[in-house]
């Protein structure tokens, strides 16, 4: 079986810090990163292969049809195995035209989300062949979750 290519899609802050808490996964594969074009995301991905999304992209249809595009544009000429994601907004597009060509999708919960699922997580949560909670509360909102645990 040949190497997998690896997609990191989120927007910066905590969600990127999610992300980049799991290196010891995808620090050996060939990946690149799909986020925001913010002082902390290019500080923390110095480096790295980096497509920048639109912001601010919260609730935001102009974000999510620019989004759209651009996932459509990178996965067409990344063409990853395996999408991953801790959330948030830019999360959504790259999920589900990552899944109209073929890509496997995982997307992990964010740590504060104790009961309650995020938006982009419930959006998500329908085209993820691999949904990850860090709190077993969560299975009740996402019965098919894995609880891995925190992943701090």
């Amino acid at each position: 079986m040949g190497e997998i290519k690896v997609c990191l899609v989120c927007s910066s802050g905590g969600h990127l810090d999610h992300l980049y808490a799991i290196k010891p996964f995808w620090a050996g594969k060939e990946h690149f990163w799909a986020t925001f074009d913010k002082q902390d995301a290019l500080t923390m991905l110095a480096g790295e292969k980096i497509y920048p999304v639109y912001y601010p992209s919260n609730r935001s249809l102009k974000a999510l049809i620019i989004n759209t595009r651009r996932a459509i544009k990178i996965l067409k000429l990344e063409k990853p195995d395996l999408i991953i994601s801790a959330g948030a907004a830019p999360a959504v597009p790259f999920f589900y035209v990552g899944k109209m060509m073929g890509a496997k999708t995982i997307f992990i919960e964010a740590f504060d989300r104790i009961n309650k699922g995020s938006l982009s997580g419930k959006l998500c949560y329908r085209v993820s062949d691999v949904f990850i909670v860090q709190w077993e509360e969560m299975k009740k909102v996402y019965p098919k979750a894995v609880c891995l645990g925190s992943i701090f």
